[in-house]
C-alpha cells in the first residue's frame, strides 16, 4: 500500500507528463521538495518542477554557470563559502557592504546562480549525495545607498524560492541597522512565509548564541564569535566528487 508521500510523487509525475515534460531521471529527494513547497498538491508541484525545468534548460543550457560569465560580481568578493555547519549544512555569507547594484542584471542572476550551485554543490561526499539544504549569513554591517539593491535582493530570493525549493534551512541577518530595516520591510513582502520563517534577525544574545550553536566556531568567521577567517567563494576549492552542476538529482 502506498505511503501518502509515494502516492503524492506518483501523482506528481503522472501531471508533469500532462504537461509535456518528463521527470525521469530526477530522484524523489528532488521531486519532494516541489511537493513540499506546494504543500504537497500534486498539480501546483508539477507546475513548478516544469516550470523550474524550463528555466534551467533556457538560462543555464550547459548545466553550470562558469566563473568566466560573472567575473564583475566576483571581482568585489562579496560572497564566502565557508564549509559545512555542524548539521553539515554549507555555509554561505554574503556581505552586502561590497555589493554594488549591477549594471547587468542578467550576469546578477547568473551570479545567484553560481552561488547557489556551488554552495549546494560543496556539501557532497564521494559517493553520498550530500546535504539537501544550505545555511545563510548575510552582513549588513556598514551598508549605505550605494550598497542597497532592492532588484537584486528581491532576484536572489525569488531564485531561492522558484528555483532552489526547500533548499534553505535558515539565514541569520547580522549586524542590522534602522537603515537597513526600512530596506528588508519591503523586500520581506516579496517573500512567502515559508522562507520568511527561516529568517532570523540577531539581535539578541540568545539569537547571536544560537547562531555560534549551530553553526560552529570552526567555520564561523572570527567576528561573528568563530575561530575561521572569510573564504571568498571562487576561493573555495571543491573536491573532484563536488563539480558544480544544479544540483537536483
Amino acid at each position: 500500500m502506498e505511503t501518502s508521500n509515494e502516492l503524492g510523487l506518483t501523482q506528481m509525475k503522472r501531471s508533469v507528463q500532462k504537461l509535456g515534460c518528463s521527470a525521469e531521471g530526477f530522484g524523489d529527494l528532488t521531486l519532494m521538495r516541489f511537493l513540499i513547497a506546494r504543500s504537497m498538491d500534486p498539480e501546483k508541484a508539477a507546475q513548478m518542477f516544469v516550470q523550474w525545468f524550463n528555466w534551467r534548460h533556457s538560462f543555464v543550457p550547459s548545466g553550470f554557470v562558469d566563473e568566466s560569465e560573472v567575473a564583475d560580481e566576483l571581482e568585489h568578493r562579496k560572497v564566502c563559502l565557508q564549509g559545512l555547519t555542524k548539521n553539515g549544512y554549507p555555509l554561505m555569507i554574503v556581505l552586502g557592504s561590497k555589493h554594488r547594484p549591477p549594471k547587468d542584471h542578467t550576469q546578477f542572476k547568473k551570479f545567484v546562480v553560481y552561488l547557489l550551485d556551488k554552495t549546494l554543490s560543496s556539501s557532497f561526499r564521494g559517493s553520498e549525495a550530500g546535504n539537501e539544504k544550505m545555511m545563510g549569513i548575510i552582513d549588513v554591517q556598514g551598508i549605505s545607498y550605494k550598497n542597497v539593491d532592492l532588484r537584486g535582493l528581491i532576484t536572489a530570493f525569488q531564485f531561492l524560492q522558484s528555483y532552489y525549493p526547500e533548499r534553505l534551512a535558515k539565514a541569520f541577518v547580522v549586524n542590522m541597522t534602522p537603515f537597513f530595516v526600512r530596506v528588508w520591510r519591503i523586500v520581506a513582502r516579496f517573500l512567502d512565509k515559508a522562507t520568511l520563517e527561516k529568517i532570523v534577525i540577531v539581535g539578541s544574545e540568545d539569537e547571536k548564541k544560537q547562531l555560534i550553536d549551530e553553526v560552529g566556531v570552526d567555520i564561523l568567521p572570527e567576528m561573528y564569535g568563530g575561530k575561521a577567517k572569510f573564504i571568498a567563494i571562487q576561493d573555495f576549492k571543491l573536491a573532484p566528487h563536488q563539480e558544480v552542476t544544479h544540483c537536483s538529482n
